[in-house]
């Protein structure tokens, strides 16, 4: 006995509904884990050459005492190189939203320098998923955090 098309067609519509959203979530999740991957992987390298620039900066070891200074000049040099790529602080931001307000460079003693940088990112749909109703609301916003700790040259 053959099942005539028409019932075949409405059973493919339905599954397709309902696996659609799911494959839709997936993709998306995968998209957000992704863009974080890449946002961390940019902070990470924009500390690190933030870090070995501060470690060997002129100023930022007293060879005579072995004491590590860092002057003002090289703590705002060293946040405009971690947030534009360069020490002027001229261009764009390596990330959006960036900015040298979210760089700390210190002086973690044993001759090491250490710089931190915080970034906020939010989700590809915004700062919130909403549930539609179905419980609680989904925070997508968090911070990245990079830190790096060289010893001063």
């Amino acid at each position: 006995m053959q099942i005539p098309m028409l019932r075949q067609r409405g059973a493919v519509i339905v599954e397709m509904a309902l696996v659609t959203p799911i494959l839709l979530l997936i993709m998306l999740a995968t998209a957000e884990v992704t863009r974080a991957f890449v946002d961390h992987n940019t902070l990470t390298k924009a500390v690190r050459n933030g870090a070995r620039y501060v470690a060997m900066h002129e100023n930022s070891h007293d060879g005579s005492t072995g004491l590590v200074v860092i002057t003002a000049a090289a703590i705002a040099e060293t946040r405009n190189l971690v947030v534009y790529g360069n020490t002027a602080g001229a261009g764009s931001p390596v990330l959006a939203g960036l900015t040298t307000a979210n760089i700390t460079v210190t002086n973690v003693g044993g001759n090491n320098i250490e710089v931190t940088a915080s970034y906020p990112i939010s989700g590809l749909l915004g700062p919130t998923l909403s549930s539609f109703g179905f419980g609680p609301d989904h925070n997508l916003a968090h911070n990245l955090q990079a830190t790096v700790t060289m010893r001063a040259l």
